[in-house]
């Protein structure tokens, strides 16, 4: 087998003795290997692909990690990952104890910044920067920021600081025209002007240069002419923003041109003032599938490289994909439902929904907290707004839930996608929001064990006249019956299976878990009854405590106990402390990255190690 060039390339240092035509070859086999891991393992791949031949421009020109990268948002961070001596690492994305998918400080002197959620390199890089400059080091700060996460109010908050706290940091505006989903808004079209704008800095070049060149008098007129060049601005670009904040901007630069990336980066290190570097990339690049559908090929599972096909292909439809039916059903038969999301249609299963309503989809991009402040503007005006937004990123949002939706008790319904914990690890485990949403006035807080749980809920949330939020998991969404017929009261759990040694609540899909339990004590002599939690708030106390005067209490969440369904029946059992509780869920120690199922069999949440420690609980209670 011929050798790659990518077998000797370990560290930044590696690449500087590379030739320009080394590092072109290079970068083809830094893709063919991205799509032999994401392929076999899953994970982002149309960010990365559109990154490799910055990522080598940026390692060849600056000195990490004395120099230092900050990633924004972190998934396009691969490439970066195999140049800074983790590429065997890389093979093992998403598996358990390999390695993260996102930027993380734990992993590597070179992650300067970890972070999974968009919108914080600039701050975070100006915050390094200006540590820098009063620490009196001469070190570059490098943010690398997607045009999706430009969007972002931290983002702009960010960039309108910067002039006010150093003189010496560098932004690289990675522009592909996409976040997840294409981009949108006043600042993806304002990027597309400046890409057309080219002209400007041409022009700009040609009078500094005519100018200087008049004898005796061309630098004098050259300062007097500054006020000339800033109108000329205006002309050849529609706005000035960049440089109105203080920054230098260049570009637009090709972002598949390493050598053209190399030169601007060598220039862009000696200037005494911020600078913004306009880079455009093709999301999706050098992988035909991807090019073609970017949205798609952003984040997925395993799949078929040669045809870019799944490998996980199943009958049962996700509750993605039947909150997307179910949100359809409910707009056809009401005009005055709208559908919200932050940048995220495909993912919660919002695509049909944006064709057949245009007039009331709204993507507003990786702004979560105008999503939210968005749908309580509309909630005043009668319109029935539902958020459909990962469960993650609504913990970004949550002072907008309570000040503008909660503390208005507006009828607002949220649909938390990812409830619970996912193999791209900390930053995106859906396991905090319970914690934070419990306390808030007027706020009820429903999850669904299946597809039909989850229609009836969305159908009882339309008609309720306050704020309802909805959670479920990244998962199957086939029926979980048990023995009881289904209620459509509000506030009511379900009793899937009678029980009376022990009983175990269990919140959404862990019912499924609750009830393979159940079977498995029962084969050792214990009778453990399952109840379906149904409303985390309000919750069915008078069940509880019926219960708990005759048997045990189990809880099982995929959540964080102290502060979701396990906290909840504490407080109601207060009294009753003589009677044995159990929880099973997460703990303050954040579960890693892994697979769903190693972290769980890892963590004591199996059917069969749950049912191990009930057993064992039980007959010490005997």
């Amino acid at each position: 087998e011929k050798k790659r060039l990518l077998d000797d390339i370990n560290y930044p240092q590696d690449l500087k003795r590379l030739s320009m035509a080394e590092k072109v070859i290079l970068a083809c086999e830094i893709r063919d290997e991205i799509v032999e891991v994401v392929s076999t393992n899953g994970g982002h791949l149309a960010p990365n692909m559109g990154v490799v031949e910055l990522t080598i421009a940026l390692h060849a020109v600056f000195d990490t990690p004395k120099d230092k990268f900050i990633w924004d948002v972190g998934h396009q961070g691969y490439v970066h990952k195999m140049l800074t001596g983790r590429r065997e690492a890389l093979k093992k994305l998403r598996r358990d104890n390999g390695c993260l998918g996102f930027l993380s400080r734990d992993e590597s002197e070179y992650d300067v910044f970890g972070a999974g959620h968009a919108g914080t390199a600039i701050s975070a890089a100006l915050g390094i920067a200006t540590a820098r400059d009063m620490k009196g080091g001469d070190e570059h700060v490098v943010a690398i920021v997607g045009d999706g996460s430009l969007n972002c109010g931290i983002s702009i908050e960010g960039l309108n600081n910067v002039a006010e706290c150093t003189k010496k940091l560098i932004i690289i505006l990675n522009d592909n025209k996409m976040s997840i989903a294409p981009n949108v808004g006043a600042m993806a079209r304002y990027l597309n002007k400046l890409i057309s704008a080219r002209p400007y800095n041409a022009f700009k070049a040609f009078v500094r240069k005519l100018v200087r060149s008049i004898p005796r008098v061309g630098d004098d007129i050259t300062r007097k002419i500054a006020k000339l060049e800033e109108a000329a601005k205006s002309v050849f670009v529609p706005g000035v923003f960049f440089e109105e904040l203080g920054f230098r901007y260049l570009g637009p630069v090709d972002g598949h041109d390493i050598g053209a990336m190399m030169n601007t980066f060598d220039v862009v290190r000696e200037f005494d003032k911020p600078v913004l570097v306009h880079v455009i990339t093709e999301k999706g690049r050098g992988y035909h599938p991807a090019e073609a559908a970017p949205e798609k090929f952003h984040g997925l599972s395993p799949f078929n490289p040669d045809t870019g096909e799944s490998k996980l292909q199943s009958g049962t439809p996700s509750f993605s994909a039947v909150f997307g039916d179910a949100i359809l059903e409910l707009a056809d038969k009401r005009k005055d439902v709208a559908a919200i999301t932050a940048g995220m249609r495909s993912g919660t299963g919002l695509m049909r929904f944006a064709e057949k309503f245009p007039d009331r989809f709204f993507d507003v991009g990786i702004a979560e907290e105008h999503a939210v402040v968005f749908a309580a503007g509309l909630s005043v005006e009668g319109v029935l707004p539902v958020v459909a937004i990962y469960a993650t990123f609504l913990q970004r949002a949550l002072d907008c839930v309570f000040h503008d939706i909660c503390l208005q008790n507006l009828p607002v319904i949220i649909c938390a996608d990812r409830a619970g914990i996912v193999d791209d690890g900390p930053t995106h485990h859906g396991i905090l929001d319970v914690a934070f949403l419990l306390e808030l006035p007027n706020l009820s807080i429903l999850s669904p064990r299946d597809g039909r749980a989850l229609r009836d809920m969305l159908t009882a949330a339309s008609e309720h006249r306050s704020p309802v939020v909805i959670r479920y998991p990244k998962a199957a969404a086939d029926d979980i019956e048990g023995d009881s017929k289904r209620t459509a009261d509000w506030g009511r759990s379900e009793i899937l299976k009678e029980g009376t040694d022990i009983v175990i609540w269990a919140l959404g899909r862990e019912c499924s878990t609750a009830l393979e339990v159940s079977e498995i004590l029962e084969k050792r002599g214990i009778s453990a009854g399952v109840v379906d939690t149904r409303f985390l708030k309000p919750f069915d106390s008078e069940t509880l405590l019926k219960q708990a005067k005759a048997a045990v209490i189990a809880t099982i969440e995929d959540g964080h106990t102290g502060g979701g369904l396990g906290g909840v029946v504490d407080s109601i059992l207060v009294n009753e402390r003589h009677k044995k509780i159990i929880h099973f869920g997460w703990n303050d120690d954040m579960p890693p990255h892994g697979t769903v199922e190693g972290i769980r069999e890892s963590r004591g949440m199996s059917a069969s190690a749950i049912a191990d420690a009930l057993f064992d609980s039980f007959h010490k209670k005997s």
